[in-house]
Formats: structure tokens, sequence, C-alpha cells
């Protein structure tokens, strides 16, 4: 196929740039992807692209049977997908933008219907939508194919910051119908402390402030996620017969507030079948108000960490309202043994205040002891690193 000068140089324009992107196509507008494809680059900026050609596949995407597909709600739906989507695979690496075309044109028998489509960009802070009924009959379906295309591979460039003005050869009847509005990042909306929690989904879709209680919740800064925390949140699961969903606290008690590309990078670490649930609760006894009849999964040095004096201003009566608040939500602990100081610890090393003692369960060494924590993976990438220990 003959791919005109213009696209060639608005393709290498786009490749030249650190945007990533994930697409979402229903009906048309994939030639765009062949075209990216064409060069070389466009694995920098493709994340990843579907082509939902059945019906039931963009229902699975959307999670309802619309009642027309191709309306811009459709495309902006499928675009804020792309964008989340894009969030995780991107793992921080660069900006993401999330595009949704939903589309009708020409096929082998006539359509009773309008042929166009609905082109939403999804950036982190706004989207753009494009919209145009074409003129029914007046093209084949290769040229509306082709002229749907250019409009998404326009949308995309300006996402990149460049201006293209890519031929669209419209006729007098046809207009194309642009608009845009804010978006709001979920990651972004947790920072600025508007919701209370983030879901990151195993598929990679994401949910804000989702009821979430009766689970098994290992908490920790992921930095790196490794084996170790794999292999606790099995043994954990199967001694406590819960489903195990990680914690990521986007503030440390220790460590500060942790940003939102550091954030992406983290996310990106986790694969199905794992929820990672991002939050601002640095504390548990604020923890268990989000996770209500769980049980937080911890190693002994966290134990240590969650009755030492200094998080609580050195009053013991403190202390005790905290675990008294944990006790309240219907949450406990689960404590799995730790090397720590030159020997084997485990929860009858620990020092509990008195009348707490039925807040932790121990989880016997048999079941999972992996002396490896994030802090040791660090030290072997970089030895001079000197972050504080993890969390779990």
């Amino acid at each position: 196929m003959v791919i005109q000068p213009e696209i060639k140089h608005l393709v290498g324009e786009i490749h030249a740039t650190p945007l990533q992107t994930v697409m979402e196509f229903a009906g048309a507008g994939s030639l765009a992807l062949f075209w990216l494809h064409s060069q070389g680059g466009s694995s920098r900026t493709i994340l990843e692209a579907v082509d939902r050609y059945a019906a039931l596949s963009t229902v699975d995407l959307l999670g309802t049977q619309p009642r027309r597909f191709v309306v811009a709600n459709t495309a902006r739906t499928m675009a804020d997908h792309a964008y989340q989507r894009g969030l995780r695979l991107s793992a921080g690496n660069a900006p993401v933008v999330g595009i949704g075309c939903t589309a009708t044109i020409a096929s082998d028998y006539v359509k009773r219907g309008k042929h166009g489509c609905h082109v939403c960009v999804m950036e982190r802070t706004r989207y753009t939508q494009y919209a145009i009924t074409l003129d029914k009959g007046a093209r084949d379906r290769a040229e509306e194919e082709a002229l749907i295309s250019r409009i998404v591979l326009q949308g995309l460039g300006r996402a990149c910051g460049l201006e293209p003005a890519l031929t669209l050869n419209l006729r007098n009847t046809e207009s194309l119908k642009t608009s845009s509005g804010a978006h709001r990042d979920p990651l972004d909306s947790l920072l600025a402390d508007e919701v209370e929690t983030v879901t990151i989904h195993p598929g990679g879709d994401i949910s804000t402030d989702q009821q979430m209680a009766g689970l098994a919740i290992i908490s920790g800064s992921f930095d790196p996620l490794h084996e170790g925390h794999l292999q606790l949140a099995r043994a954990a699961g199967a001694h406590l017969h819960r489903s195990v969903v990680f914690e990521l606290p986007v503030l440390n008690a220790d460590k500060g507030t942790i940003g939102h590309t550091e954030i992406c990078r983290r996310v990106g670490q986790f694969r199905r079948p794992w929820h990672l649930v991002l939050t601002r609760q640095p504390l548990f006894a604020e923890k268990a108000v989000c996770f209500r009849d769980s049980v937080f999964v911890i190693g002994y040095d966290t134990a240590i960490r969650l009755l030492h004096a200094r998080y609580y201003e050195g009053d013991e009566t403190k202390t005790n309202a905290a675990l008294a608040a944990i006790r309240a939500a219907g949450c406990h602990f689960l404590v799995a043994g730790r090397r720590w100081q030159g020997r084997f610890c485990t929860l009858t090393d620990l020092s509990i205040p008195t009348g707490f003692s039925d807040l932790f369960e121990e989880l016997p060494e048999a079941n999972f002891r992996l002396d490896t924590s994030s802090s040791d993976v660090r030290k072997r990438i970089d030895p001079n690193n000197t972050s504080m220990p993890d969390a779990a």
C-alpha cells in the first residue's frame, strides 16, 4: 500500500515524541495503526491496540449494552479505558494518551443508518472529541476507512503537541466537529485527596472509592515488587482462605509522598491475577477504615514498627487507641517471621501491649519463609541505595 508523504511525515513526528498510546477501535479507524507501524519507532509509541469488531467485544469493554454504538459517549468511554490501560502499561516511562474510535462505514450490504465516526483522545488533564457524519454513498469503504483513520492520526498528533493538518477532502455538506473538556487522571485525584482509594484491576481498568472488605491485605511500597511478596500472598491466601489484595499507600509514614510517575512505575509491576489498591493511609488504624473485617498480612519488621512508640508521639495511650480502632473495624494481623538482627524472629518475639494479643496471628514458618526484602533487592541493584526498609 502506498502511504502518502504527509502521513509518513506525521508518523515520523509522532514517533519522535515521548508520548505513548493505547488505542481502541470499533468499526473503523485502524488503518491509522497500520500507518504508525509502517515506520520504525512504533514500539516507542504504541503500547497496545485493540480492534473490537464483534459487538459483544465492545459491550464487554463498556460493561453495558448501549442504545447506539457510534456516539460520543461510547468513544469517550473507550478512550478512558485506553488511558487507564496505558497508565499501567507505560510503567511511568512516558506520558500516556488513550484513543477511542467508534465508527460505521460502507459494507457489503446497505446500512440503514448514517455513516460516520466519533473519536476521543484522552490525555491526563483533558479530552478532545472529533465527530463527523459522512455523505452516504459518496465514498467506497476503503475511502471512508482512510478518512476516519486520518482523523484518528491527526488527533494523536495534536496530543503529541504537533500541529498536523492532514488533508481530509471533506465535501461541502460535511464538517468535522471538535469539542474538548477537562479530564481528571484517577491518580491525580488520589494525590489531591479527592478520592480515598484507587483500585487497579488485573486487566488494567481503574476504579475509585470501591468498597472493599473481608480481604487479606498486603501493604508495602513494592520498590520493587519481588518474589517474596508473591509467595507471601499465596501463603496468606491459603492460610486465611481469603482473597489477597496488595495495597500501596501513596503517603508513607517514613518515605513521604510518591509522585505520579513513580506510582505508574510501581503499578506496572503487577500482573494477573493480583489486584492493587492505592490509598492515602500510611497507618494501619487508617487502613482499617478502608478495609473493614480484613486481615493485614505483615512481616515481623513491620509489626515492630506498628508497635513502635515513635509513630504515636511516644504515648502508650495513643498506641492502644490505634490498636483499639483496628479491632473496632474488625481487622487483625497475620504476622510472617523475618530474619531480624541476625536471627529469624516470629510473633513470639514481639512485645504486644496488654489486651491486644488477640489482634495478632502467626503465619507458620513452614507455610512461608523467604529472607528477601525490597531493600535487599535494591542494594543488589544499587549498593549505594540507602532507602528505608519496606513495610511489607
